[in-house]
């Protein structure tokens, strides 16, 4: 029987439906209270997906279109299930994880972010991952301190 005349794809074909998986860090899965209920309407979401994409009938359509819900549901079960929960910060005299910091910059630009776990990382919006450069350096001090990150000196000014 020709393939013309064969509703499903290719074996080859079908293969490029099934994503890889997204790579999980290496790093201690901490996140926030907000994190980790982010993670939990993430996964909420592609599981919401998936099912929509299972009713799909032609079959190379559902796989396109499950296939990146797929791989999310098994990145955020696994996130979810490994999240470490960290309370927020009792105290502000160091800059620990939950913290928001504020420095200034040699170059005089001041910047204010959130310290977050990997997942809930989004600089545009305020918030850095306990694992980035900036963080890492920044995290154990306290007001006036100043950490070098990539040649440049950053001097904490308040934490909250």
């Amino acid at each position: 029987m020709s393939v013309a005349f064969v509703k499903e794809e290719s074996a080859e074909a079908a293969s490029e439906t099934l994503l890889p998986d997204r790579p999980i860090s290496p790093h201690p899965n901490l996140v926030t209270e907000t994190g980790l209920k982010a993670l939990e309407l993430q996964l909420q979401q592609a599981r919401d997906a998936f099912d929509a994409a299972s009713t799909i009938e032609d079959i190379n359509e559902r796989r396109r279109q499950a296939a990146n819900p797929l791989r999310d549901l098994r990145y955020l079960a696994a996130r979810v299930r490994t999240a470490e929960v960290v309370p927020d910060p009792s105290s502000f005299d160091q800059v620990a994880f939950g913290s928001t910091v504020t420095f200034s910059r040699d170059d005089g630009r001041v910047q204010t972010y959130r310290v977050v776990g990997e997942d809930e990382a989004d600089p545009k919006a305020g918030s850095i991952s306990f694992v980035s450069p900036v963080a890492r350096s920044l995290i154990g001090k306290s007001i006036g301190d100043v950490a070098t990150v990539g040649g440049q000196e950053l001097e904490v000014i308040a934490i909250a």
